[in-house]
């Protein structure tokens, strides 16, 4: 039994060795497997290495995981010493056979934090694990630590820019190499989770990370954000059933919307016209004759351009949800997703009315918009309510139908006039027009009972009537 327990160690010593001499002869690896092979046929080493790929017979795994798993452990309970060229090579055999143990991304992290390792080694790592287990939760959670180690350095950098003008140059090339480095971290952050996505359906980890990569390291950019919901418009459309990739798709539309509502409202508190007026009688007077001062027209334009957009988005995005509800019936994944689009368009909709109308003094006004938001507004006041205001200014009763929303007439300014009109999502007289013909046209029953319910959810939940 000695002998034995002596062959095995001589073994499994020597298969990781072959693992580590197998990535310093190729450092392009891209995926890792076992190979079914009840038993060792020849005598050879049970690592196969074939262009990219890793393979690791299956007949040594059981004799490779204990052994580097007992000799880590050995380490933590100080039983046992290893250098540190030993711990990394031990610890990426056992990550790629099992890497849900905590404790060797836990040494791991160690290493890297005195220097033994650097970051772009570990996400490496970890990368090819997910091609073999694609939903690993701990090799998610390491990658998002490195990941913050990354961004840690990255602020250290901009920080001492501002702090040491004496080394300015220096420091703008240090930071434009990270600044690039980040980029092309965050590129490859998003290809990893894409190819973990489609080796797992329903990846809520994969997609998870993805979220989180984006709110930390391009919060803000409009452009990233526009690119991915670009890219995952054709992801969607050959994974119909994929809830958790149009989750993303759900956030990726909440964030741009957020964005461009954010910046048109910062350029508007930003302006002259919510400082103090430099001539109140100019503008009292341009108000009387229907016009809008300078400033007005500025941020007009700007909400007008904000507005476009936004309505771009969301146009297209119900454009793409009713073909793949025509082409894949019977997916509820689509008729959740073309909910979630109507409910954040009613919640767009309804704030951005407060904040225009509340933004030109209009408060009652802003405060019927408060109701229902899929409502339209009924004609309360009266016909008598719609003639000229006081100084000549309309009251906003008359509605252009967005949507059964009420948005101010665009004969109420001049300069609305000069705004960009772009096809509006469906209306809810559409969106009934549209549940009807499905349920015309439509065989499956499945499409059917999923139509039905979205035709009661726009009834009861929103308030609507056909």
């Amino acid at each position: 039994m000695a002998e034995s327990e002596e062959e095995v160690d001589v073994l499994v010593q020597r298969v990781v060795k072959d693992i580590t001499n197998a990535f310093k002869r190729n450092p392009n690896i891209d995926e890792i497997g076992v190979i079914p092979c009840p038993e060792a046929r020849y005598n050879r080493s049970p690592i196969v290495l074939v262009e990219n790929k890793l393979g690791v017979e299956s007949w040594c795994v059981k004799f490779l995981l204990p052994y580097v798993h007992n000799k880590l452990l050995l380490y933590r309970q100080r039983k046992h010493w290893l250098d540190r060229e030993a711990l990394v090579d031990i610890t990426c055999t056992l990550l790629l056979l099992n890497p849900d143990f905590t404790t060797a991304w836990n040494v791991r992290k160690e290493l890297l934090q005195s220097g033994v390792l650097n970051p772009e080694k570990d996400l490496y790592l970890g990368k090819l694990a997910l091609t073999k287990f694609p939903k690993s939760p701990e090799t998610w959670i390491h990658r998002r630590w490195v990941l913050q180690q990354i961004l840690r350095q990255f602020s250290a950098v901009s920080c001492g820019r501002k702090l040491q003008d004496e080394v300015e140059q220096a420091d703008a090339n240090r930071s434009q190499l990270l600044s690039d480095n980040l980029a092309r971290t965050l590129h490859q952050e998003m290809k990893v989770c894409s190819d973990a996505a489609c080796r797992y359906p329903s990846n809520y980890n994969a997609w998870s990370h993805r979220i989180w990569v984006l709110q930390h390291m391009a919060k803000g950019n409009v452009k990233v954000f526009y690119d991915e919901l670009s890219s995952m418009r054709l992801w969607v459309s050959m994974h119909v059933s994929d809830h958790s990739g149009f989750h993303y798709r759900q956030f990726l539309l909440k964030e741009l919307i957020t964005e461009l509502s954010q910046t048109s409202a910062s350029s508007n508190n930003s302006s002259p016209l919510h400082q103090s007026s430099s001539s109140p009688h100019h503008h009292s007077q341009a108000q009387a004759n229907g016009e809008l001062t300078e400033s007005e027209a500025v941020c007009d334009d700007e909400r007008q351009l904000r507005l476009a957009n936004v309505l771009h988005l969301f146009h297209q995005e119900m454009e793409l949800c009713s073909d793949l509800i025509q082409s894949f019936p019977g997916h509820e994944t689509l008729w959740s997703h073309r909910r979630h689009v109507i409910y954040l368009w009613h919640q767009w909709r309804r704030e951005d009315q407060f904040h225009y109308l509340s933004s030109n003094g209009n408060s009652e006004s802003a405060q019927h918009i408060d109701g229902d938001p899929g409502l339209p507004k009924a004609n309360a006041q009266g016909s008598g309510d719609q003639g000229d205001g006081v100084k000549g200014q309309k009251h906003v009763s008359e509605a252009m139908d967005v949507d059964g929303m009420s948005l101010p007439d665009p004969r109420d300014s001049k300069r609305l006039k000069r705004g960009v009109l772009v096809p509006s999502p469906s209306a809810l007289p559409s969106e009934h027009s549209f549940v009807t013909g499905v349920l015309d046209s439509c065989c499956n029953p499945e499409q059917r009972r999923f139509a039905v319910a979205y035709k009661k959810w726009l009834d009861t939940i929103l308030g609507q009537e056909p």
